[in-house]
């Protein structure tokens, strides 16, 4: 019951925080999932470091065209990354309402809201087929778990990008490590 209450009123605050919005922002919100329905987040929000956010680029390869996703997007840093450094279209999706607003505020800084969206949702259930590169920081348990949706739902040649976790028996095509931090690649397979 308390949970149900605290969504409620976070979701008048979400309200209110979409009700200011410019309305080229609004126009490019899809709709989300109510809150009231989302399971709680799986993991602790930890903010990758920015060094790892750019080699997380990096290795993704991102070329113009390119729609990028972040799965459990938190703050939106890997998004908003991609659309300043690499001018493409990026896609954060939380279940959190808390970093979906953190995130469209660092966005409306960083002057990005015209490449950048952010979804509140389940990343389980969202759909991610148009994108061409997938960026995750969640565990390994989860990663496993969310394998045969992304092998299911994206298109051969589609980039994964994980920090720090692997995808079980699934071997990386390559590992990078930048200030102790793990970052592993694997392409969807044709």
């Amino acid at each position: 019951m308390l949970r149900r209450e605290c969504l409620a009123l976070l979701g008048g605050c979400l309200s209110l925080h979409v009700a200011f919005m410019p309305a080229p922002l609004l126009a490019q919100q899809r709709p989300a999932v109510p809150h009231s329905q989302l399971p709680l987040p799986d993991v602790k929000f930890v903010p990758t470091p920015r060094a790892v956010v750019a080699a997380m680029l990096r290795i993704a390869h991102l070329q113009e065209g390119d729609v990028l996703y972040d799965l459990g997007s938190g703050d939106g840093r890997i998004p908003i990354m991609a659309a300043r450094a690499y001018g493409i279209h990026a896609v954060g999706i939380d279940i959190d309402v808390r970093r979906i607003a953190e995130a469209n505020a660092q966005a409306r800084g960083a002057g990005v809201t015209a490449h950048v969206e952010f979804v509140l949702g389940d990343l389980f259930t969202a759909d991610s087929r148009e994108a061409t590169v997938v960026t995750l920081y969640l565990l390994d348990v989860l990663n496993e778990r969310l394998r045969p949706k992304l092998l299911r739902d994206l298109l051969p040649g589609t980039r994964i990008v994980s920090h720090a976790f692997r995808m079980g028996d699934w071997e990386p095509e390559q590992t990078v490590q930048v200030d102790g931090h793990m970052i592993y690649l694997w392409t969807v397979p044709h």
